[in-house]
């Protein structure tokens, strides 16, 4: 059983020729090589691949979880024949077109989604948090509304696509936003009313099911959990813990806090834009009333207002420590950025990441 505010991640990973730097539909092959040791799916293309941690309780078992998730998928896309990369989009080459996998559900997506499916192969993270019920999921959701591109900022890993710097931190995040139920979700009263605007989308048949309500926070279908899914897979083990942890201290905190009240949704999703754009190195703007100000103060920010349960947690100074790391170091999409400036042909960046995705320091 999900107990209250533990946490769990769900990460998703491209597959490389280690020749080419190109992605690879071995997703099946990765998969039987993985075998039954660990939660690992099947992804909308066959270039990607899954791996969900168990539950977890502490901070350590979540980061020994989260690495054992990277190094034992790394050792079967190896055995595969190809390699495992914790970027949001492929710096060279694309990962499609279609056909997709092979999957009925997959399939009846491509028939009725069209094109849109083309390119859609990109990585994402969601964090799963333990909440006590679905109607305290709506209250972190509306709680975490203008935080999301905070969140975003802070992930963004996805600079180059095509081996062209796209002008974006996160690509991925433009990509995804084509889907007609992505982004943040309204402002919402309960679950029950969460449930019947999904109801009323699925009539419509934008949704072919509720699999396909891709807000970047939800209760969650399949366990008793907020799920939150703004977020790029990051660059590396240490800042996919450093962001859940952050998720999972904000949903605490919101649920015994008062009811949050909503936010602009024309600010919020200009926050979006330049979340995406600028990352977590640039300005962003704060959804509340419209400032700009750096982004990594509104990261700040939020970890001060849920400090409490980080410190429950014991995870303030690894979320401390991070963001003055930052400071020197940049995000995942800023070290992209300097390893694509040393190899025109990005192939000098691929290879950073593929190091990057299984590199058990920081």
């Amino acid at each position: 059983m999900t107990q209250p505010w533990t946490v769990g991640v769900e990460q998703e990973f491209l597959l490389v020729d280690p020749e080419s730097r190109r992605p690879v539909p071995l997703a099946e092959s990765v998969a039987q090589h993985a075998g039954a040791r660990l939660d690992v799916q099947r992804e909308l293309t066959p270039f990607q691949i899954e791996v969900a941690t168990p539950v977890c309780e502490t901070t350590e078992q979540l980061m020994e979880q989260v690495l054992l998730g990277r190094t034992h998928l790394a050792k079967a896309a190896h055995a595969a024949g190809c390699r495992l990369m914790a970027s949001s989009v492929p710096p060279i080459g694309t990962a499609g077109p279609p056909p997709g996998t092979d999957d009925p559900r997959y399939r009846l997506m491509e028939y009725s989604h069209r094109k849109m499916i083309g390119g859609s192969g990109v990585c994402g993270m969601h964090v799963h948090v333990g909440v006590p019920d679905p109607d305290t999921a709506i209250r972190i959701g509306n709680a975490l509304r203008p935080w999301l591109p905070t969140l975003l900022a802070l992930s963004a890993n996805s600079p180059i696509e095509q081996a062209e710097d796209t002008g974006y931190a996160s690509w991925r995040s433009i990509v995804w936003s084509r889907w007609p139920i992505s982004g943040p979700p309204p402002h919402l009263g309960s679950a029950a009313e969460y449930e019947a605007r999904v109801a009323a989308l699925e009539a419509t048949e934008v949704l072919l099911d509720t699999g396909m309500v891709y807000w970047d926070v939800r209760p969650s279908e399949q366990h008793p959990t907020v799920e939150v899914r703004v977020t790029d897979v990051p660059l590396t083990a240490h800042e996919a813990v450093v962001i859940a942890e952050l998720i999972r201290a904000f949903a605490r905190t919101a649920a015994e806090s008062a009811d949050a009240a909503p936010v602009d949704d024309l600010l919020l999703k200009a926050a979006y834009w330049r979340a995406s754009r600028d990352g977590v190195d640039g300005l962003a703007v704060d959804p509340r009333d419209g400032r700009l100000l750096p982004a990594r103060d509104l990261v700040a920010e939020m970890a001060r207002w849920c400090e409490n349960a980080l410190d429950d947690a014991g995870a303030v100074s690894l979320v401390q420590d991070h963001l003055e790391w930052l400071r020197s170091h940049g995000s995942g999409a800023a070290r992209q950025r300097r390893a694509f400036g040393a190899s025109p042909d990005a192939r000098e960046l691929v290879d950073l990441v593929l190091a990057e995705t299984v590199d058990e320091g920081r």
